[in-house]
């Protein structure tokens, strides 16, 4: 069985960072009847995650979410954007995690912004952050500005949560995801560039 964990750091409840979780939640349900789907609050796990910080280790409630998250199959990862970049929370929670332990995992992008000039964001700030952490993201990413909340928006964006569930369960049900931590592999050691990039003289 497929699980899916859908990780949200809206900052505000109600949240339209949550609400977009929601209707990924749904997307999963309606496209594979047989995924599990939790969705994880970052704002609930706040004191939990600064301690973390602070000490190096994770609270118990808290261990538990990382456990979670890292016995999935799949991932979301659901932000809002505030000057042009994610909230520390969502940052702090994925600086606590093991550096390895998204590896080949899919995610799927998705974030939440008061304009739409914020969706540069998922391009220029989560992707890296799931690249260095050598996550597969997904081609598809996905931002809700306020115009999709709208009665002309809401099909457009169900459309474009749909297409990127659609791309990460593919993933999931495909020939496997590609490399897994035990590869060891890290793309930006010193021994792999000095293979990658030979001396020219």
């Amino acid at each position: 069985m497929t699980s899916i964990v859908i990780v949200t750091a809206g900052l505000s409840d109600p949240s339209t960072t949550r609400l977009l979780a929601d209707r990924f939640a749904e997307s999963v349900r309606k496209q594979d009847g047989d995924a599990t789907v939790s969705v994880v609050s970052l704002r609930e796990l706040a004191h939990e995650i600064t301690d973390a910080t602070l000490t190096g280790f994770a609270p118990p409630r808290l261990q538990s979410v990382i456990d979670q998250v890292v016995a999935a199959d799949g991932l979301i990862a659901v932000t809002p954007i505030f000057k042009a970049s994610y909230p520390g929370l969502f940052k702090s929670f994925f600086d606590v995690l093991d550096t390895d332990v998204l590896t080949g995992k899919p995610v799927v992008l998705a974030a939440t912004g008061g304009t739409a000039r914020h969706s540069l964001a998922i391009d220029f700030a989560m992707r890296p952050l799931f690249a260095y952490m050598q996550a597969m993201a997904v081609p598809m990413a996905v931002f809700a500005s306020p115009y999709d909340w709208g009665s002309e928006g809401t099909n457009a964006l169900v459309d474009r949560i749909d297409r990127a569930v659609a791309e990460l369960i593919s993933l999931l049900k495909g020939n496997g995801t590609g490399r897994g931590p035990s590869d060891d592999i890290d793309l930006f050691s010193d021994t792999f560039l000095s293979i990658s990039n030979p001396p020219t003289d």
